[in-house]
């Protein structure tokens, strides 16, 4: 697989390193690193992002997140792996990630589990990390950016 050009956060070159302040931003906000390694992995699954998913599996492990829950993410409502706080941040990534598959994009019970877990800084670095991964899904999928490569 080749990639159709570079990714576009690396044509325009003051892109990346203000991509990459956004997602240093996330961190020390609440949540630990491993939940936000399941959230970029999970709409990474759902978007099909492979190059994402690929990257999101290393990161998660550098994170410490256990293969258990890897192998698992993606089917995470049956699995016993994940904690009360990891569900509500994985519930509200596929809420915030299919937003036109219901009329209220994100309903209030989903946000509401997870306003249970975490604070207004940890509802915004999940945000934003979702949205984060969300772009980066896009960019990586519309250009073909193939796994395992290295795009920046």
């Amino acid at each position: 697989m080749k990639a159709r050009m570079k990714n576009p956060a690396v044509v325009i070159p003051e892109v990346m390193p203000a991509v990459q302040e956004l997602l240093k931003a996330t961190r020390n906000r609440g949540v630990s690193d491993s939940t936000l390694e399941l959230v970029h992995l999970r709409a990474s699954q759902i978007n099909g992002c492979s190059f994402c998913v690929d990257y999101g599996v290393r990161s998660a492990r550098k994170a410490g997140t256990s293969d258990e829950k890897l192998f698992a993410v993606a089917a995470w409502r049956e699995a016993p792996y994940f904690s009360d706080e990891e569900r509500a941040a994985l519930a509200l990534t596929e809420a915030a990630t299919r937003l036109s598959d219901r009329g209220d994009a994100v309903p209030d019970d989903i946000w509401d589990a997870a306003a249970d877990h975490f604070d207004e800084q940890g509802l915004a670095a999940l945000t934003l990390m979702i949205g984060i991964t969300n772009l980066f899904n896009r960019l990586n999928a519309t250009t073909k950016q193939p796994a395992g490569a290295q795009t920046w």
